[in-house]
């Protein structure tokens, strides 16, 4: 009996029907990029100072230059900072001053600048000409700066719920229904954030879009595999991220004409509801309309497929499923009870955390470096293409453990170098930080296929959903760590991404090599993984002859739907 391998193999594995897809399917990807990764540019946070009573009448009468204005009326920062005091001001009403203005402290005496200190309790002064962002609008800096974080963490906090509610109603109702359900109601929310008045309701609706939007990307994912021979799923797999890396791109130069956050919001949410007219330009997968016993549209939709392809398929088909063995529902005890899954399972969820961890925390940290955000948000999204080419190359003739080690020990290695160059050549330093961002691409890359490959059939997708679960766990934490630490030290946050990246590189290498190697079917392969079973040869379709009276229902031939 023919599987649907078999049949996309006839209509064409990889054909223009197929390609036409993944293309459509790429731009929503693309888009994607701005609220995964966006946050850089909703965060700026320019150079800032308490605003004090009565110093912008007294800078105007005085003729005070920005810096002398500072000099007069700001502390030095903490720690025998040579820069000024963000968070803290002289506790002085400048309206009731009696110093001139060539000495307005007149208290001041030797340099020595001994007045009483007050929090920006009557807001802050943010520098000209900064773009306008959510750091300025809703005063997230100093005692409220976790507030930025903690929008972030929500967001991915979103994404976690999402994966899950949007996994089931993909499996549930299709592919198709709930990409385009998700990305109608991310579509509405970005519109409504674009117009939001307070801090408050913009955590709420951050969340709501991380509730449906990477369930939205997730879907299409899915589906754009399922459309292609299984020989061309990997490759797909890995344009359709490169995608979301070219969306990257874009974004940078986008941001850069639109520097205001409201209209950026706008900006690259409308373009979202153009993807709705997908309901009539892609098809359900007709791998998923055989599972749902949708034989007739899972046929037309192949006969599509043919057609385009240049291939030919008769539609007078019946499509039977045939009834799989019924097997026990997977349960995390299944996950942990015999060696070599537990040890699988432990490693892939510890780099699952660690690999997204590193990847946001990268970008991010691109908004606390002080130099060309577009420039450097622009080459993080342009050193992930030669980490997509390298995985291609790479993954079927060196297999999967040494490039995903290597990804993660690259990353890890890089940030630790990194950490520890000299602020004069900062430069040296950001080229270095790109280097571990193509690594740890590689490894987002690598870390999907070693994930379905470590696992037996009746738990594949129940262990695939567990350890990436921890993925989202990784982008909660990035942003605490990459904005709180920096304000320890600027390299703090590389320190921990080299320790994490290098630990999580370690562990790959404790994994077997799945090279060559079938997909297992039960815990028993899996616990001997290492050793190459036999391969079954697959029984190719053939085109049957309708008239024959071989065959009790001339319009009839089974056909054999892969879940």
């Amino acid at each position: 009996m023919p599987t649907f391998d078999d049949v996309l193999e006839e209509v064409g594995g990889f054909g223009v029907y197929q390609k036409l897809i993944l293309f459509l399917v790429c731009l929503s990807s693309a888009a994607f990029a701005y609220l995964y990764v966006g946050f850089v540019f909703l965060a700026v946070t320019p150079d800032h100072w308490c605003q004090s009573p009565g110093v912008s009448e007294l800078r105007e009468n005085c003729s005070w230059s920005l810096e002398q204005e500072k000099n007069y009326t700001l502390p030095l920062g903490r720690s025998g900072s040579s820069s000024y005091s963000q968070c803290e001001r002289y506790d002085v009403d400048w309206n009731s001053s009696s110093g001139s203005c060539e000495n307005p402290l007149q208290f001041v005496q030797n340099g020595a600048r001994d007045l009483p200190l007050t929090t920006c309790q009557d807001g802050w002064v943010f520098e000209n000409g900064s773009p306008s962002s959510i750091v300025t609008e809703f005063e997230l800096v100093c005692a409220d700066a976790w507030k930025l974080d903690l929008t972030q963490a929500c967001l991915n906090f979103g994404f976690t719920l999402g994966t899950i509610i949007m996994g089931y109603a993909a499996d549930r109702f299709g592919r198709k229904s709930s990409f385009l359900f998700a990305t109608f109601v991310t579509s509405v929310l970005g519109l409504v954030v674009s117009f939001l008045p307070n801090y408050n309701w913009f955590l709420i609706f951050r969340t709501l879009q991380g509730l449906f939007s990477k369930g939205s990307w997730l879907c299409a994912y899915v589906f754009v595999t399922e459309l292609v021979g299984l020989e061309y799923r990997k490759t797909v797999g890995i344009l359709y991220q490169m995608c979301f890396s070219t969306g990257m791109m874009l974004l940078s130069a986008v941001a850069y004409f639109i520097p205001d956050w409201r209209n950026l919001q706008l900006v690259t949410t409308i373009p979202s509801f153009l993807f709705l007219t997908y309901y009539w330009l892609i098809p359900e997968s007709p791998r998923w309309m055989l599972s749902q016993k949708k034989n007739t549209e899972a046929m037309n939709v192949i006969q599509k497929m043919a057609k385009m392809n240049g291939k030919f398929f008769s539609k007078d088909f019946e499509i039977v499923e045939e009834c799989s063995e019924d097997l026990d529902r997977p349960s995390f005890v299944d996950l942990v009870r015999t060696p070599q899954i537990r040890k699988h399972t432990l490693i892939l969820m510890f780099n699952w955390f660690a690999i997204t961890l590193v990847y946001q925390g990268l970008v991010m940290r691109l908004g606390t470096l002080g130099g060309n955000i577009f420039l450097d948000f622009f080459i993080s999204g342009a050193v992930e293409i030669p980490a997509a080419i390298i995985i291609l190359l790479t993954i079927e003739r060196i297999g999967r453990r040494l490039p995903f080690a290597a990804g993660c020990l690259l990353a890890g290695g890089s940030c630790l170098i990194a950490a520890f160059i000299p602020e004069n050549i900062s430069w040296l330093s950001t080229a270095i930080a790109f280097v571990g961002k193509l690594g740890i691409t590689m490894s987002i890359e690598m870390v999907v296929f070693v994930n379905t490959e470590l696992y037996p059939t009746f738990m594949r997708n129940f262990g695939v959903s567990v350890c990436s679960s921890l993925c989202d766990i990784g982008g909660i934490a990035a942003p605490f760590i990459v904005y709180r630490l920096a304000g320890t030290w600027i390299g703090l946050p590389l320190v921990v991404f080299g320790v994490i990246g290098s630990i999580a590189g370690s562990l790959v290498l404790l994994l077997p090599e799945t090279k060559g190697l079938t997909l297992p079917d039960t815990i028993e392969d899996v616990e001997n993984i290492s050793r190459p079973k036999k391969k079954i040869l697959k029984t190719h379709y053939q085109p049957v002859d309708l008239h024959s009276t071989d065959i009790k229902d001339p319009t009839s031939v089974k056909m054999i739907a892969e879940a």
